[in-house]
């Protein structure tokens, strides 16, 4: 006699199932074993690339600092340096020969805020008491710190393009 026999259909029938149900489950955690290790996987790669940037990043922000820091000081020596140098182009024979007059004073200040100087007025032809060393050491100073404005213009523009230039990369 069988053993299949002394079994009855019903209860084969169940441990068929059983069977079935078992293979199946051990397939499905096989199957997440592996989806989590593909999860890790992805982590772990987009980790690496995160340092990757951050890296490039902080390379990015070191060079171009010390580029427009640089730059920058070398700008305003030079300013100073000019500034210095008035006395040496501009004499007291040439303040006494050129007189700066209220209109030109109202005219630059206005330039300088961005407003309107007003209407004209005779007071404009008046001298302003204001030496032309002193129009010139002005100048100097108002154009060394435009130059060094542009710089810093220029160096995030470039710290700019470079970090974008990363990403775009990685």
């Amino acid at each position: 006699m069988n053993l299949l026999t002394l079994i009855p259909l019903p209860a084969r029938i169940a441990i068929v199932v059983a069977a079935g149900i078992a293979l199946y489950m051990l397939g499905m955690l096989h199957g997440e074993r592996s989806a989590g290790q593909a999860h890790i996987d992805y982590i772990s790669k987009q980790a690496a690339q995160s340092v990757k940037v951050a890296q490039a990043h902080a390379k990015i922000v070191i060079e171009t600092q010390i580029k427009y820091v640089d730059r920058i000081k070398t700008i305003y020596k030079q300013g100073e340096t000019i500034e210095k140098q008035v006395p040496i182009y501009i004499t007291a024979d040439d303040n006494a020969g050129c007189t700066i007059n209220t209109g030109f004073v109202r005219i630059h200040d206005a330039a300088w805020t961005g407003e309107p100087p007003g209407s004209a007025t005779s007071a404009d032809r008046e001298p302003a008491g204001i030496p032309l060393a002193e129009v010139a050491e002005t100048n100097a100073f108002n154009a060394t710190a435009c130059l060094a404005w542009r710089e810093q213009a220029l160096g995030l523009r470039e710290f700019y393009q470079k970090l974008k230039k990363v990403r775009d990369v990685e």
